[in-house]
């Protein structure tokens, strides 16, 4: 069985705003590539409309998750990149589509000139912990 432990506000720190300052666990570490909003022909989803993209990425997500044996329930950690800060709300509805909110992940977002096409407009990468198989 996995335990995940989410401190969304250490002591001394300022509360974090969507998301958990801290996760940690118990259990079998996954690390899932950058997804960007591919479709499984390697063809762009939604181009030009952060949310549509956003949607697509998250359902990549989930199936790399389900192809290890995990859910969005497992996951301690999302980095997400984007070409334009403007497009953070856009994956937060995607996110919160997916995730417990009263059990956010550790997140980093970052702000980038480009991906490696420039058509897309954001990549998200992912960390899970699940028991042991």
């Amino acid at each position: 069985m996995t335990s995940l432990t989410h401190i969304a506000t250490p002591d001394g720190l300022a509360p974090g705003v969507n998301y958990s300052h801290v996760v940690w666990g118990t259990g079998r570490f996954i690390a899932i590539s950058g997804q960007c909003a591919l479709d499984e022909k390697g063809n762009v989803v939604g181009e030009g409309d952060p949310v549509a993209q956003a949607r697509q990425i998250f359902e990549n997500l989930r199936r790399c998750l389900e192809a290890a044996g995990a859910t969005f329930d497992d996951v301690v950690k999302l980095t997400v990149f984007v070409t334009d800060i403007a497009h953070l709300p856009a994956v937060r509805a995607a996110r919160d589509e997916h995730l417990d909110t009263v059990r956010l992940p550790a997140s980093s977002a970052v702000q980038v000139s480009a991906l490696f096409r420039p058509e897309l407009l954001m990549e998200i990468e992912a960390f899970a912990v699940v028991a042991d198989r």
